[in-house]
């Protein structure tokens, strides 16, 4: 096997959070080590395990993610083979154990694996648990045993844990009681798929045409009517924390229709032919001229058999359509085929006179809106790793094993590995565009490589050449308008 080695000083506070958690568990505390320290230790670590040395990447500087950022693209190569990422601890990998987390889900997606060197045979090898037995560790266990088992009694007893479900509220004794406008809601959501066969999409549509609302006031949408159909509370069963309890509420639907629809839902899932979707090269630029909201992008697969000759024949669609009128329903604007919006863009570039973009505003402006962008992007990193720290929370609360934390969790790694891509990127244009004269150069460029080579650049190029020129693609069924950035 090939190892690849990544090394890092971890941060004090990141040293000292390690120790807090690992004490009790090991009855020492780690240290700091030095880059060539943990390098003459990845080369001792390969010798033993018999390991091939493919290469190593190092942060120069602490807090510095630019070594790992070049370690995602040597393993996005195809040639790489099979390779585990050797670090020393979960500490070396990232500061932050939700960082940690994330990380060994990249690389993960990425088809290597993580191996720590100070990991023992009692670890195990697998580098997700290690890090969330090393964060869990380090808890209060007693008061979290105790937490748990109170709430366990009240799950027992069918006492309400949380949020209650559309249709109830927390009644007097601590249980679900019938809010009876919201129950017809319930009761017509049910009737809408199972005797009028609506789809999903279609019942939030037909609740949102006649005046319906959410207990939030908010529009219905697909998520929320699929939560409702999935529900088993509406059988007036109570379940939380592994526990069932039937019959502590009034039911809202018979166990013989809950059931139908159940088997209805899973036909529709599971009845499809697997399929490569490819991306959309407008998605985040496109938006809907009739409400604001962006365009996503749709992909449709019909078959059907030929009269003449009785033969099967099948088509992919791929349009875009508005976010509004795809999850619920509520905006008149249709769709536009994604590969006629597309080309649109294109002759309006190839037509664009290059002098057009010479308003880039002057130096201060560009490093501003560069800087802007990296805040925002760090803000979306922050708000990803909360959600990936609930989903952290949950598994070390014994909500979650380890595997599930791994489903939730690979598409919130992607997620933050994008985010990062683009915060990186913004940063460094932060600190090269120094001047607006320079930014029109690199725009100039931008538009004649992407106007000349438009066929041939990847995707990921022409979204990234885009990106730099235009701002917004204003989509409605009467124009087509490319926005520029100023």
């Amino acid at each position: 096997m090939r190892a690849v080695g990544y090394f890092r000083e971890a941060a004090p506070s990141s040293v000292a959070k390690i120790r807090a958690e690992s004490a009790p568990r090991t009855g020492r505390a780690p240290a700091a080590e030095s880059i060539g320290r943990q390098n003459r230790r990845f080369l001792d670590y390969c010798e033993a395990q018999g390991f091939e040395v493919a290469t190593t990447f190092a942060e120069e500087a602490k807090g510095a993610t630019t070594a790992f950022g070049q370690l995602i693209e040597y393993l996005k190569r195809p040639e790489k083979g099979f390779i585990s990422i050797v670090t020393p601890s979960p500490a070396t990998l990232a500061d932050d154990t939700v960082v940690a987390v994330a990380r060994c889900l990249q690389i993960e997606r990425l088809g290597a694996k993580v191996q720590f060197m100070d990991a023992t045979a009692e670890d195990g090898a697998d580098a997700l648990g290690i890090v969330l037995e090393s964060w869990s560790a380090g808890r209060d266990d007693g008061m979290r045993d105790k937490v748990r088992s109170a709430l366990h009694r009240k799950a027992v007893r069918g006492e309400v844990l949380g949020r209650p479900p559309y249709g109830y509220h927390v009644g007097s004794r601590n249980r679900l009681e019938l809010v009876d406008d919201e129950a017809v809601v319930v009761r017509y959501i049910f009737k809408l798929y199972l005797q009028e066969g609506l789809g999903i999409r279609l019942i939030a549509r037909r609740l949102n045409e006649e005046g319906l609302r959410t207990r939030r006031n908010g529009a219905w949408s697909m998520v929320s009517i699929r939560d409702i159909l999935r529900n088993r509370a509406y059988l007036g069963t109570y379940q939380r924390l592994g526990v069932r309890v039937p019959g502590t509420h009034p039911a809202l639907v018979s166990p013989d229709d809950f059931r139908h629809v159940q088997e209805r839902l899973s036909d529709r899932r599971t009845n499809y032919s697997p399929r490569t979707v490819s991306g959309f090269l407008l998605s985040g630029l496109a938006a809907c001229g009739s409400c604001g909201n962006r365009m996503i992008g749709v992909s449709r697969r019909q078959a059907w058999t030929r009269r003449s000759d009785g033969s099967a024949q099948s088509a992919s669609y791929r349009y875009y359509q508005c976010e509004s009128r795809t999850n619920r329903g509520t905006c008149t604007y249709n769709t536009q085929r994604a590969e006629e919006l597309e080309e649109n863009v294109h002759q309006q570039l190839a037509n664009l006179d290059p002098r057009s973009l010479a308003t880039a505003g002057d130096d201060g402006a560009v490093i501003a809106q560069w800087q802007a962008e990296a805040r925002r992007l760090r803000e979306r990193l922050q708000q990803i790793d909360r959600r990936l720290s609930r989903s952290l929370e949950a598994a070390a609360g014994v909500k979650l094993s380890s595997e599930k934390l791994r489903t939730q969790g690979m598409p919130l790694a992607e997620e933050r590995l994008k985010a990062e891509e683009e915060l990186r990127d913004a940063e460094w244009r932060a600190e090269h565009y120094s001047s607006a004269v320079e930014r029109r150069r690199t725009r100039n460029a931008a538009l004649e490589l992407l106007v000349s080579q438009w066929e041939t650049l990847d995707l990921s190029e022409r979204q990234q050449l885009l990106r730099e020129l235009v701002e917004q693609v204003k989509v409605s069924d009467e124009d087509v308008q490319v926005l520029l950035k100023p």
